[in-house]
């Protein structure tokens, strides 16, 4: 049993620590959606100060870098999308605002990587906001039961914007219209979002050694999934599961030998295994039809109205959509209809360039490295969420998961570099010893 404390032993990690274990103090005061961009700013602003006046030297990757040029990439697209559409000046400012609180967290945390921060450390604080979570959940139980208010008030810091009040809310519960049952979304704007981010603390607290915490993180971040009522959480969760057992049993014989039989079995019974497949998918939709509907209409509006108003650089900003999808956001619960919709083939372009990159620096070390393999399950989910949410507007959420990226990406760029020098120090060995045996005296 792992006896490490884990406590911050810089101000860079007392910041993170303090912000992570926070996060219900941060709810309470409906300070959320800003806590993150304003954290990461400072820490980014921090990092560059220490660069320019003090020399530290600064750890960053290729696929960070690829992540600065994709953000950046999508500021370009933003603010011709503004001209192109002649939404004036001051639309214009308010929508780069909205890019630093968004888009570009996912380069600012990242590159926050670089810094000395232990992803312990990150692991440890939210296997505590696991433990919060067990600890309130029974009160907001009561809530319903005794049928207070589902939102208690609305922070006066909505004041300084953001994408709606939901962002700044301090909700008790909800009722599903659909069912009719409560769902809790707690300290994030819906109950989706909730099961994303219990699936980032899923991903941590399968790391923890601590016997305790990790008890905490695991039921917590578990209690999250479920209480969302988020089936791509729940498949995301055990996709999870799947992907670590795989990386565990990867290099065991035994593995290929328990699956050769089922990949026969499959060819055998295939058709009748995707048909039960189809089955559970529809089931799974019909379930939460109305949701399904709506999510299918948004993404097929953004495709029409992309593809015949603006292919390249997309509309600029977001706009409602009509009453059919109940006046939501036209792209909403979807990465890539949204992003064709708002900025356009160049902004799908570049998300997908910097996964891309990211999967690839990461591959090499995926079975020799726990952290590049925790990385990769980052990753996992980001992809998988970008069939089912705006990365952009959560990434104030899961952001404690965009730093272990950017220390993964540090850690396997220096693991590269060392096996490089190894092999070119090799044969200079191998040339200094044959030409000290080629001047040693003869024994004759």
């Amino acid at each position: 049993m792992d006896t490490q404390t884990y406590t911050p032993e810089n101000s860079d990690e007392r910041l993170v620590w303090l912000t992570i274990t926070g996060t219900y103090f941060f709810w309470f005061l409906g300070a959320m959606y800003l806590v993150a961009p304003v954290i990461g700013w400072i820490l980014v602003l921090r990092m560059l100060g220490r660069l320019l006046f003090y020399a530290e030297g600064c750890r960053i990757s290729l696929p960070i870098i690829s992540w600065i040029f994709a953000m950046l990439l999508m500021l370009l697209a933003l603010v011709i999308g503004h001209l192109v559409e002649h939404l004036g000046i001051a639309q214009l400012i308010k929508s780069s605002i909205g890019w630093a609180k968004g888009w570009a967290l996912l380069a600012v945390f990242p590159l926050i990587g670089g810094l000395q921060i232990r992803p312990q450390l990150i692991y440890r604080a939210c296997c505590v906001v696991g433990k919060h979570t067990l600890i309130l959940f029974p009160l907001f139980v009561l809530a319903w039961l005794l049928h207070l208010p589902t939102t208690l008030y609305v922070s006066p810091l909505s004041i300084v914007g953001g994408p709606g009040p939901e962002f700044f809310a301090v909700s008790l519960y909800e009722i599903d219209p659909g069912s009719g049952m409560p769902r809790w979304r707690l300290f994030t704007p819906w109950a989706p979002a909730l099961g994303m981010v219990g699936n980032f603390y899923f991903l941590f607290a399968l790391q923890e050694t601590n016997k305790r915490y990790r008890v905490y993180g695991l039921a917590g971040s578990i209690l999250m999934v479920l209480i969302s009522q988020s089936r791509l959480a729940i498949l995301c969760c055990l996709a999870l599961v799947c992907y670590f057992n795989f990386i565990r049993y990867a290099k065991s014989p035994w593995l290929y030998l328990l699956v050769s039989p089922v990949f026969l079995l499959a060819g055998i019974f295939g058709e009748s295994v995707l048909s039960s497949i189809e089955a559970s998918i529809h089931s799974v939709k019909a379930a939460r039809a109305d949701s399904t509907r709506v999510r299918e209409a948004l993404g097929q509006i953004a495709l029409e109205r992309w593809a015949n108003e603006a292919i390249v650089w997309g509309h600029g900003i977001v706009e409602r959509g009509p009453h059919m999808v109940e006046y939501m956001p036209i792209g909403s619960h979807h990465t890539w209809y949204g992003l064709l919709f708002v900025k356009g083939i160049v902004g799908a372009f570049a998300l997908a360039v910097a996964l891309f990159v990211s999967v690839l620096s990461l591959l090499p070390s995926l079975m020799q490295s726990r952290l590049s393999a925790v990385g990769m399950a980052v990753l996992m989910i980001l992809l998988l969420y970008t069939f089912g949410e705006n990365l952009e507007i959560l990434a104030y959420l899961f952001w404690p998961g965009l730093i272990v990226l950017g220390i993964a990406h540090n850690q396997a760029r220096q693991a590269s570099s060392l096996r490089h020098k190894s092999l070119l120090q090799e044969p200079s060995l191998q040339t200094s010893q044959q030409s000290s045996e080629a001047t040693q005296p003869s024994a004759d």
